[in-house]
């Protein structure tokens, strides 16, 4: 009994490793191109509501293009026919359709924060 509990820690280790596994494999061989497209055009137009730029805006104005980073699997690029660069935005997700990161008009030409004192 006593080697069973020096046991027990790794093979409840190697069972949730192997479930977390089959779920993200799942979750990768599952979803399309198409599902996660159309996610990210519907908060494209919710990005333009927050904005207050909806008007003229459409699912059709997105478009997408495979990554050519690592971990990026689909460039999403939101906006007008004739470009703007203050409806424009940007998505860019992983295989699994998480966001890794975007471009909006509001966050156009600001640098991230670095170490340091705060601005004044």
């Amino acid at each position: 009994m006593q080697r069973l509990l020096w046991w027990l820690p790794l093979a409840l280790f190697i069972v949730f490793s192997a479930g977390l596994g089959l779920r993200y494999g799942w979750l990768a061989m599952t979803t399309t191109e198409a599902e996660v497209i159309s996610r990210y055009a519907e908060k494209y137009l919710d990005d333009r509501l927050n904005d207050g730029t909806i008007e003229g805006a459409s699912l059709l104005d997105c478009v997408a293009y495979p990554g050519q980073e690592s971990g990026i699997w689909l460039h999403i690029s939101c906006g007008p026919t004739p470009f703007d660069s203050s409806r424009h935005y940007k998505y860019e997700v992983n295989r699994i359709g998480q966001f890794i990161r975007g471009w909006s008009p509001s966050s156009a030409g600001i640098k991230p924060r670095t170490r340091g004192a705060p601005e004044t």
